[in-house]
């Protein structure tokens, strides 16, 4: 079609129509993949604390995709392209590119860190995954599967042209989640934490979810004040810690300091950190109180707080012409649910609890997205398993794919589980060798190659 044509057509099209298709259809495609999941309900309620990964993968479309530019239209227009440079871990559009240099014909030319790895014409599935990270879903000693730990299962999904605006669309799959299943942690990528509040970290905190983020370079250290207070890395700390302490994350990726230097210096913050005094009220609001209120350490500004101890560290502020913070001379402070939103998580950031859920959640989605892409099986990510074009035909295929890929996966578990004394049906799996919790850095994450 005509693109000066199909943008008439869009321009006259009534929104809110369009809207209630929309949730129509993500409504439906999300009660077919419900239907694999109805034997395994009991087990959700029963052994899942009601955390979640949200993941964007992207899938293929039975269509050739052409240019941004293009007088035409390709034959399924709601697709868009997803494409991967070796600068950035995340998906981007293609003209959302970085401008480069022009040769002198005028072509643009990509620089070595912005050459494209991976291109495909298709759709973003945002993948609401379950799992509960306090169990490490190991195997028993004897191989066979832990009963007691279910494994990690799409519960949720909604589909739109890839980056188009992933926290919206991941809003819009956690909102598929029955109202009788827990909430708990929900962990994202980058492309999360570096949406508008609005859009996706606000919401998620409204339903019940407690974020759980890994940060950029540009997100480290103090990023956001309230009251005095200092958002660093995600969590409110004293404006008195120690600048190493504050700038420890920094420092490592600038190769300051070595691994176990970055170790100590993330345990020492804890000290400094603001507690919470009660849970967060409806509207999002929490009450925290001081380290020193906390009984974490001693500050000279209250001095109820002094000879506790050497073990606690001794706070001093310096003097200012304007006063004290008011989250210094008050015992508590109320937080609005605006401020810092979109970097606060209640974990300490690179704390044993914080690698625990994260790596937890965040691994879940890795095999989710290996299992359902196998090309034995669903095949998720090529487009020839959905020849039909449209978004919502795209939608209903890739929620029987999706069910198909839960079903396997609960039959494979339940194959591997060794039921009174006897040997399992499938074949034991060996157990990896895995790292102890409080090993990672963000070295890795963070730098860019």
């Amino acid at each position: 079609m005509a693109r000066r044509h199909a943008e008439k057509l869009l321009a006259k099209a009534d929104p809110d129509e369009l809207a209630r298709k929309r949730t129509l259809m993500i409504k439906l495609a999300n009660l077919i993949l419900a239907m694999s999941l109805r034997e395994a309900m009991p087990l959700l309620e029963d052994r899942w604390n009601g955390s979640v990964c949200v993941d964007a993968t992207v899938i293929g479309t039975y269509a050739k995709g052409l240019a941004p530019n293009s007088p035409v239209t390709a034959t399924d227009p709601d697709a868009a392209w997803y494409v991967r440079t070796s600068k950035h871990k995340d998906p981007l559009a293609l003209d959302d590119l970085a401008p480069a240099q022009q040769d002198k014909k005028g072509a643009r030319l990509l620089k070595k860190a912005e050459r494209i790895k991976k291109s495909l014409f298709g759709y973003d599935a945002s993948l609401v995954i379950a799992r509960d990270p306090s169990h490490n879903g190991v195997p028993l000693p004897d191989g066979s599967a832990d009963p007691d730990v279910v494994p990690a299962l799409v519960i949720a999904f909604s589909v739109d042209k890839p980056s188009h605006r992933p926290g919206g669309v991941a809003v819009e799959a956690l909102q598929q989640i029955d109202d009788s299943l827990p909430r708990g942690y929900l962990a994202g990528d980058r492309a999360y934490n570096d949406q508008k509040p609005e859009n996706f970290q606000l919401p998620i905190r409204a339903m019940g979810y407690e974020p759980v983020y890994d940060y950029a370079k540009d997100q480290l250290g103090v990023q956001a004040g309230f009251a005095g207070a200092e958002l660093v890395e995600g969590n409110w700390y004293c404006p008195s810690m120690p600048e190493e302490l504050k700038e420890a994350t920094k420092d490592l990726i600038n190769e300051k300091i070595d691994k176990q230097t970055w170790i100590n210096r993330i345990r020492a913050r804890a000290a400094y950190l603001f507690m919470p005094k009660q849970r967060p009220d409806a509207e999002g609001y929490r009450r925290v109180m001081c380290p020193a209120e906390a009984n974490r350490t001693q500050c000279s500004l209250k001095a109820y707080t002094l000879g506790r101890g050497i073990h606690l560290p001794l706070i001093d502020p310096a003097p200012s012409p304007a006063g004290s913070p008011s989250c210094c001379s008050q015992k508590t402070v109320t937080v609005p649910p605006e401020a810092g939103a979109n970097l606060w998580q209640p974990l300490q950031y690179g704390s044993e609890a914080w690698q625990r859920v994260y790596f937890r959640l965040r691994n879940s989605v890795e095999g989710i997205n290996g299992f359902a892409k196998d090309t034995l099986y669903e095949r998720l990510e090529d487009a020839g398993t959905r020849r039909i074009r449209g978004i919502a035909a795209q939608t209903l295929l890739l929620a029987f794919q999706l069910a198909h890929a839960n079903r396997r996966k609960l039959r494979a578990w339940a194959d591997s589980i060794a039921l009174h004394d006897d040997r399992p049906r499938r074949r034991p799996t060996r157990r990896r060798k895995t790292k102890p919790l409080g090993t990672w850095t963000p070295r890795g994450y963070v730098t860019q190659p």
